[in-house]
């Protein structure tokens, strides 16, 4: 539930910076949100480098946990890094 409530305010960060490309927004506004956007942006980049061996393992393709990964960082791959531990520690 948690998890489920963060990536939606992710997504609210990214569509507000997109909402404030179009004028919607006072430019303060516009400027903050897509700065909050591009350092959302720049921490899952940071994070692609840190977690792909549990990225790769996302069973709907390595492309699409890439983009997941953009999108919502930790809160896609935590998951799968916890799934990995429980599978090692079961050998």
């Amino acid at each position: 539930m948690i998890n489920t409530l963060l990536r939606l305010a992710c997504l609210v960060c990214y569509s507000l910076a997109l909402i404030g490309q179009f004028g919607i927004l006072s430019a303060e506004q516009a400027s903050r949100s897509q700065l909050i956007a591009l350092s959302l942006v720049f921490m899952h980049v940071l994070e692609l480098a840190f977690a792909f061996k549990y990225i790769r393992r996302y069973p709907g393709g390595v492309n699409k946990s890439i983009l997941l990964t953009l999108l919502f960082g930790v809160l896609h791959w935590k998951p799968l890094a916890r799934e990995y531990a429980l599978e090692k520690n079961a050998k």
